[in-house]
């Protein structure tokens, strides 16, 4: 497998298999998992970023556990479209974890997604500074999803 548009999907997954969304940040990885319906994104957990390979070992383990089929990552656009370091350092980390795990990739475009989400957690659910920074990365995770998974439907 390679990295394929978001609706293409779909159509790559086995029964049953559940997509993986990922906000790939500096220090951590956020995650989030749809349903096997591909209708509804669910913060998972935060990996805590260290090594590469300890990343992937990682990742890897919540793959298997959660039978995970595909992936998708947040990919942060400037706001002017371009890609910039940090979209260099996403599509960097999928070459290298395709080297290692034959799996469908898809990017979506994350832009203003963190924002979204510390203003949602903020005014929404009113939530403290430090909670927020526990919940964030997963919960931008499930935004970008989320996203990819209505892309699906149309």
């Amino acid at each position: 497998m390679a990295i394929c548009k978001p609706s293409e999907l779909k159509a790559k997954l086995a029964r049953n298999q559940t997509i993986l969304g990922l906000d790939l940040g500096t220090k951590t990885i956020g995650l989030a998992l749809s349903d096997t319906t591909y209708i509804v994104a669910s913060p998972l957990s935060t990996i805590a970023r260290r090594k590469f390979s300890q990343d992937v070992a990682e990742l890897e383990a919540i793959m298997d556990k959660y039978n995970v089929g595909a992936l998708v990552l947040g990919m942060p656009m400037q706001m002017d479209g371009t890609e910039g370091p940090r979209a260099q350092a996403t599509r960097s980390f999928v070459a290298e974890f395709l080297k290692r795990r034959d799996v469908p990739i898809a990017f979506w475009d994350e832009r203003l997604s963190t924002a979204a989400v510390e203003r949602m957690l903020t005014d929404e659910a009113n939530m403290s500074r430090k909670r927020r920074s526990e919940v964030v990365d997963k919960t931008a995770a499930a935004y970008i999803l989320q996203g990819a998974l209505e892309s699906l439907r149309y």
